[in-house]
């Protein structure tokens, strides 16, 4: 997918971050727009950016985890657009709990939307992507899809699931030679509102303080911005890269994730212990 211009994007989670991020890149490069997220005043505001840009744009409310909503929006994607060549699963939320403390509901509910999100979009568009004759799927993943983390375990699971998924996934497309291919995307710190917005029990707010100094000690890693998380995963798409590390600590983090595990996991758990101020 080396031509952008005159071809269809959908970008889940597109009403704030990477993704909206992601749909004004696009936009700018002439690719038209189906925007999805279960934010609809964030969403607008992101409609609001893309306009007036020469591009359609069209606009749709989301939950990701909801298989019958997104195969529902594929479809209408289709048929408002007339076709689909980029698909964007990027909504994603967090949740900061031990493995001890963190409750089903929690977990159910990060999975539901990091990672069933990613397999609902990723085979309601695939249909359609294929018959586009030139079509590329992004999923979103994390640098902790490469490396665990004390107090990320939930959201460890997902990203490495999400991971493993579309490795699979490139490899059975190249070998399928179908004019479709999938890009995993491994953001480091992004200037999002992820930890904001996380879910977060008494195991980790204990051990930051508070859960604005949990959520202020992000912040202060979180060096990335997300037009700069944007423009890497466009060239990588127009690269048709299986892989696309986002951010310098992302590299870093995957330096880490190739040391053997009892060396890497030391590593981590000291560095866990010491909380950034």
């Amino acid at each position: 997918m080396k031509k952008l211009d005159g071809r269809v994007a959908a970008i889940t989670g597109a009403g704030s971050g990477i993704g909206r991020a992601l749909a004004i890149e696009l936009a700018g490069r002439g690719m038209h727009l189906a925007l999805s997220d279960i934010d609809e005043s964030g969403l607008a505001d992101t409609v609001a950016r893309c306009e007036g840009r020469g591009v359609k744009v069209t606009s749709q409310r989301v939950d990701v985890a909801d298989r019958h909503a997104v195969y529902a929006w594929a479809d209408e994607v289709v048929s408002e657009h007339g076709k689909v060549n980029l698909v964007v699963n990027n909504a994603g939320v967090a949740v900061a709990s031990t493995i001890e403390s963190v409750s089903y509901e929690d977990f159910e509910w990060l999975m539901n939307i990091n990672f069933w999100g990613v397999v609902h979009g990723t085979k309601a568009f695939l249909p359609h992507l294929m018959q586009s004759g030139a079509g590329h799927i992004v999923n979103l993943s994390s640098v902790f899809g490469l490396i665990s983390v004390p107090s990320q375990g939930t959201y460890n699971a997902s990203k490495f699931a999400v991971r493993g998924f579309t490795d699979c996934l490139r490899m059975e497309l190249d070998a399928a030679r179908c004019g479709v291919s999938a890009t995993t995307v491994h953001p480091g710190g992004i200037t999002t509102n992820i930890a904001r917005n996380a879910r977060m029990d008494e195991s980790v707010t204990v051990l930051a303080g508070s859960r604005d100094q949990a959520v202020a000690d992000f912040d202060k890693i979180a060096i990335t911005s997300p037009e700069r998380a944007a423009k890497a995963i466009v060239k990588a798409v127009r690269r048709n890269r299986r892989r696309v590390l986002v951010g310098p600590d992302a590299t870093v983090i995957d330096g880490l994730a190739r040391l053997p595990a009892a060396l890497s996991q030391r590593l981590i758990s000291a560095g866990a212990r010491r909380r950034p101020r």
